[in-house]
């Protein structure tokens, strides 16, 4: 139905031919726009219903106390089915702290939350297959427990800032939960007014982003440049090109779809992904907030080699 109202938009209503460079980025803009926000709105809506009562005290206190390898499993899988993007990540990785989690932990949460998330999982199933999906979350599941457990070889506990270690969260506090299907609702609700609002621009920036490159970059190009796995430098140029641009997972989504079709390989394609979700400037400064200097650049630096030896590894075996 999205690439009917396309049609009909495109080349019914406006009478643009097929064959142009502007109708074919146009026609990308109005069928990503269409399918991604109706997706995003049912997803989320969806779990919503399903997340009413999980809040950043629970998953303090789902991973509290576990054993570590445990502890760094629940972080992980948390961070990916919660909607914590970096800005909220400085005041969950601040309670943390304070619950007495380890930082090796508290890391693997901080980069599988931004990077992996099930709004993200189900666009990219819907438009690029479950295939690219899987592949996407076992990637990021994998750097965020390799990454974790190498900042915690680091000792990176005297990085963080001081007064981090003198903030004390506590429990959460407020009146009982509502159980029931309407309170449920009124949460998912407001879930999908809060998280459409907060991604909206930069899904259609991402969307007028992936449309231009759908309609205007030569396919030549992007197989000569970013397609093959004997282009072993396209890999680490795509996570360069990721870090000045600021978009969560969802929002870098019509991007790939674009350079995907266009013909860049499967791995550099995801290691740009993950270079914008989990790398950008400004994750790195809100970031910046609770760690110094050392640890952040140690932590940028171990995703930026990740990410690239995953793209290298899914180029050189698909």
């Amino acid at each position: 139905m999205f690439e009917w109202l396309a049609d009909l938009l495109v080349y019914g209503l406006l009478g643009l031919d097929e064959g142009d460079r502007w109708s074919s980025a146009l026609h990308f803009f109005v069928l990503d726009t269409a399918k991604i926000f109706v997706l995003l709105v049912v997803v989320i809506y969806a779990m919503g219903l399903l997340r009413a009562f999980v809040s950043p005290e629970k998953v303090r206190a789902y991973v509290r106390g576990k054993p570590r390898w445990l502890a760094r499993l629940l972080a992980i899988l948390l961070g990916a089915v919660t909607p914590f993007c970096s800005c909220s990540s400085v005041p969950l990785f601040i309670g943390f702290v304070e619950a007495g989690i380890p930082m090796g932990v508290t890391f693997s949460f901080l980069i599988a939350s931004p990077m992996i998330n099930e709004i993200a999982v189900v666009l990219l199933a819907g438009i690029l297959g479950w295939e690219i999906a899987l592949l996407y979350v076992a990637a990021g599941i994998t750097v965020a427990w390799v990454g974790g457990v190498f900042m915690e070889r680091l000792r990176t506990e005297r990085w963080v800032e001081d007064y981090v270690w003198k903030i004390q969260m506590g429990e959460a506090q407020g009146g009982e939960p509502d159980n029931t299907w309407a309170g449920r609702h009124r949460f998912a609700v407001a879930e999908v007014r809060e998280i459409v609002r907060r991604v909206w621009k930069w899904v259609l920036i991402g969307i007028a982003v992936g449309a231009g490159f759908h309609g205007f970059v030569p396919g030549e190009w992007v197989t000569e440049y970013l397609g093959g796995e004997n282009n072993w430098l396209a890999v680490p140029g795509a996570v360069l090109l990721g870090i000045p641009l600021y978009a969560n997972a969802t929002g870098v989504i019509p991007v790939a779809e674009a350079m995907l079709g266009k013909g860049a390989a499967i791995g550099t394609t995801l290691a740009f992904m993950m270079s914008v979700a989990a790398l950008s400037i400004p994750e790195m400064l809100i970031l910046r907030k609770v760690i110094r200097w050392p640890a952040l650049a140690w932590f940028a630096g171990v995703l930026a080699v990740a990410f690239t030896l995953v793209g290298w590894g899914f180029n050189l075996v698909l």
